[in-house]
């Protein structure tokens, strides 16, 4: 099942919160800054010992002092007007953050709208491309009982609200 919220993807109590993060995996702006400041400083040291993460791909920490047991970080693609392999990068972070849900045997995730903030990636092309990844992986994967889209702004909020429909 996949539902939508408009709200602060930190306050969830899921299983597992995905962090549109940065390469390093050390913190940045955003809801990767929102999700390191929330977990505390376990996370970032927790993060130093990954060695980073490439675009596309998505690693899992434990979620420390957020509600969520788990934080799966994973790194979007920078927009470079979609002829760099955009599209399935941004699509892997998906698959990726779920394979992940699943070889963890967690049951629920909630996604941000990865790539759509200062990567640029435009909003109605992230939307799209998220829900269609998540759904084709749910159809293959009865065990994840729950995806949710978080979304920041109202704007966000419709656009994957129209994509659901």
């Amino acid at each position: 099942m996949m539902e939508i919220v408009q709200g602060d993807i930190t306050t969830l109590n899921v299983d597992a919160i995905v962090n549109a993060a940065n390469a390093s995996l050390l913190g940045g702006g955003g809801v990767d800054g929102c999700i390191h400041r929330g977990a505390g400083p376990k996370l970032v040291a927790k993060c130093a010992t990954l060695g980073g993460c490439k675009t596309g791909d998505a690693k899992i920490t434990p979620g420390y002092n957020l509600p969520a047991k788990y934080v799966i970080h994973t790194v979007g693609p920078v927009w470079h007007g979609g002829k760099k392999g955009e599209p399935d990068l941004l699509a892997s972070c998906y698959r990726r953050s779920l394979e992940l849900t699943v070889e963890h045997g967690l049951r629920t995730i909630a996604f941000p709208s990865i790539s759509t903030g200062v990567y640029r990636y435009p909003k109605d092309r992230a939307c799209d491309i998220a829900v269609e990844t998540v759904s084709a992986f749910l159809e293959r994967h009865e065990e994840i009982e729950k995806v949710i889209f978080v979304c920041f702004s109202q704007e966000d909020f419709s656009l994957y609200r129209e994509a659901t429909l």
